[in-house]
């Protein structure tokens, strides 16, 4: 079995990730390692989840004042990984950032679970803290303020939105003989390339 030689990427990724939804054995199918450069060049990674992929690109949300949000204000370049080990799967994908609209971020936020929104007031994430008190204090404050009623959008937390300007797809084969195939895109187009292992 070998990767189709789907025109478009994103098509790709959307039947991908659609297997890996269906995959029992995968808990958390839109996990992805976003990898981000800091102002000393310093490459850093962690796990996100990705909220929304189209063709205008793969979408995940924020504290603006976390680490990952402060790397991406000083460089714009960054990249995803998704591995879905199960299904024997890799996707890559680097782009550039941009922050996604107010009436997006507004959009998934007010879908998210109000224990959730909460935690977003609460938490200055990445900020050190002596005392896990402090945190469930914080939790408390705005537990108590937004008790009744809609919790509105914090104005430190939104989405970026990664534009992809290459995606790779991996598939496992026999004897480490690997099938890659990687989309680079050319203006509106997208480049096909079948790589070595």
């Amino acid at each position: 079995m070998s990767i189709p030689n789907e025109k478009n990427p994103i098509a790709l990724f959307t039947t991908w990730m659609a297997e890996a939804e269906a995959c029992e054995a995968i808990k958390e199918p839109t996990a992805m390692v976003l990898s981000t450069v800091d102002a000393d060049l310093i490459p850093d990674s962690r796990v996100v989840l990705l909220k929304q992929v189209d063709d205008d690109g793969f979408v995940f949300f924020t504290n603006l004042g976390s680490e990952k949000a402060q790397q991406l204000d000083v460089n714009r370049g960054a990249a995803l990984c998704f591995y879905w080990m199960p299904l024997d799967k890799q996707i890559r994908v680097r782009g550039r950032v941009e922050l996604v609209g107010d009436d997006e971020a507004d959009a998934y936020f007010a879908q998210r679970p109000k224990q959730s929104q909460i935690g977003a007031w609460a938490s200055r994430q990445s900020e050190p803290y002596t005392q896990r008190l402090e945190l469930e204090r914080r939790i408390m404050k705005f537990g108590a303020k937004y008790a009744i009623g809609k919790v509105p959008r914090p104005p430190f937390w939104s989405g970026y939105r990664l534009r992809p300007q290459q995606i790779e797809f991996w598939l496992k084969q026999p004897y480490r003989l690997h099938d890659r195939l990687r989309y680079d895109q050319r203006g509106t187009d997208w480049i096909q390339e079948r790589l070595y292992p």
